[in-house]
């Protein structure tokens, strides 16, 4: 594989029990009935602001429905990130392997269905920048479909130069696996951040599961001299 994308929430910030609280609080607002676990799993990871709510609500919000839950709701998680220091810090082993990745010179973004407001603040909160090229992250703007669909994956592999054949994407979220098979993605490997190891055992397309990054097999990356060679 020449190129790596993460995935963000839930992968590189390991973050889900916030985004759980969160949505539960706004889920009881909309419809007076908490998300379940495995609402949780089928219909919020990966999923835009506006899939969720329109799931919630059972008909297609308007936009300004839109704007309004989902700004008040993430403004609610990211006071919840920055009032728990102790766990508001990237995941663990991740900070090695992107600097592996960086001295390495290997392709990599990230892929998230995060808006901007969140990835502004993770880039300023983990500084990013010093691992990543800012332009080349994807993430939802109102244009990209959701995961499971492909797309969000196959613009990534394209801000890096790379088809999506030539990638490693490391996901969490059985929507973003599904979304990475249906892009076509080399190889996918399934970081266990929330669910056990055998939730995903039995996962069609995924080639490797992972605990933490400490466990990313740097072997799966050819290196850009093996790629000139080649």
């Amino acid at each position: 594989m020449k190129g790596i994308i993460f995935d963000f929430n839930g992968t590189l910030f390991w973050d889900s029990q916030l985004h759980y609280d969160a949505w539960r609080e706004y889920s009881a607002l909309l419809r007076e009935t908490p998300f379940t676990n495995e609402e949780m799993r089928d219909r919020m990871f990966g999923h835009t602001n506006s899939d969720i709510i329109e799931y919630l609500i059972g008909k297609k919000p308007s936009q300004e429905i839109v704007d309004k839950y989902g700004k008040e709701k993430e403004a609610v998680y990211r006071k919840r990130c920055l009032s728990e220091p102790e766990t508001f810090k990237l995941a663990p082993g991740a900070v090695e392997l992107l600097d592996y990745l960086k001295e390495k010179n290997i392709p990599r973004t990230i892929a998230t269905m995060s808006e901007w407001d969140n990835v502004e603040f993770y880039i300023k909160e983990f500084q990013l920048e010093k691992w990543f090229d800012i332009d080349k992250i994807v993430f939802s703007d109102g244009t990209i479909p959701g995961k499971p669909a492909p797309d969000i994956f196959l613009i990534a592999a394209g801000k890096i130069g790379l088809k999506p054949e030539e990638c490693i994407v490391i996901e969490d979220a059985i929507a973003g696996i599904n979304s990475a098979k249906s892009a076509g993605i080399g190889k996918i490997i399934a970081i266990a951040s929330l669910e056990p190891i055998e939730f995903y055992q039995n996962m069609t397309g995924i080639d490797r599961i992972i605990k933490h990054f400490n466990e990313f097999d740097k072997s799966l990356l050819a290196m850009p001299s093996e790629i000139l060679q080649s």
